[in-house]
């Protein structure tokens, strides 16, 4: 069997467990629910999975040439909240103590290091799993890549076949697909009238942005020829927007070792979070290792 790599997204992870425990704090009245379930996730995953890598991925700052293509990109997400800012190096200092290595770029979007990380670790003949509800890595799915998607409760880890059933277009035409329609999480706009639907129906007809803008005579409704005549530029922009780059990447599996956890900066961690139970789950690990040493 291949070794397996996990790599998280870890804004999206952290921010999931903001809103999912509301109000959430420590001895000392300090904001923990983005810790503690981000904490207890990881946990669940390494359970489930049992990577032999494990990566946390930051992001770093929006890509220059994303914002030059479109200064708009991303514009629209609201501040971070106030609360959930100081739990980031909170969560940081967990991964330090638990042994596990991440990753943060300046000027880097975790998107495209996740993408060039699994890439690289799929070359390798490891198999990759990328935990993440972002659509964008869809079109990264193949016999190596899958996708551990928190919206799906099943817990299964997607292949090309839920890439089919979600998008309706295969792993590969997803960044044409997500030009077509646009996406309203990133603030990139789509044709007109251009939804998931149509934009999967005109894939299927042409197989890439590329035939469908050579052959747009072929286009039956004249609403939607115009629509897209209209929005060529626009379409190819929004390519290099989706598109998640194949860079320069090192993948060097002893840095993604799991190394072992340092349990008294843990516990020293979970009691100044007042993690009660996390604590008495570590002194019964340690006391579960000591008995097989004797």
């Amino acid at each position: 069997m291949a070794n397996r790599l996990l790599i998280v997204d870890g804004h999206a992870y952290a921010y999931r467990a903001f809103h999912a425990i509301h109000d959430l704090r420590g001895p000392e009245g300090r904001p923990t629910n983005a810790i503690y379930g981000f904490v207890k996730m990881l946990e669940k995953m390494r359970a489930a999975l049992k990577p032999d890598g494990l990566l946390v991925v930051w992001d770093g700052g929006l890509s220059a040439e994303r914002m030059a293509a479109l200064p708009e990109y991303k514009a629209q997400r609201p501040e971070m909240p106030a609360d959930l800012r100081p739990q980031f190096d909170e969560i940081e200092s967990y991964l330090v103590a638990a042994g596990i290595t991440s990753y943060c770029g300046d000027g880097v979007e975790a998107d495209d290091h996740i993408a060039n990380m699994a890439r690289r670790a799929a070359d390798a003949s490891w198999d990759v799993v990328i935990a993440s509800s972002d659509k964008d890595f869809m079109q990264l799915v193949s016999a190596r890549i899958g996708l551990l998607n928190p919206n799906d409760k099943t817990g299964i880890i997607w292949t090309q076949a839920e890439v089919r059933a979600k998008a309706g277009v295969e792993p590969e035409q997803v960044a044409d697909w997500l030009a077509l329609m646009g996406d309203a999480v990133d603030n990139i706009p789509g044709v007109p009238g251009v939804g998931p639907k149509t934009a999967a129906e005109l894939l299927k007809q042409f197989g890439s942005v590329t035939a469908l803008f050579g052959r747009l005579a072929e286009v039956k409704s004249a609403k939607l020829r115009a629509a897209l005549e209209s929005s060529t530029a626009a379409v190819q922009r929004n390519l290099k927007l989706v598109r998640l780059p194949d860079g320069p990447c090192a993948f060097v599996p002893a840095e993604l070792a799991v190394k072992p956890a340092d349990r008294e900066q843990l516990r020293d961690l979970f009691r100044r979070w007042g993690f009660k139970g996390m604590i008495e789950a570590l002194d019964w690990q340690m006391s579960g290792q000591q008995a097989e040493l004797i």
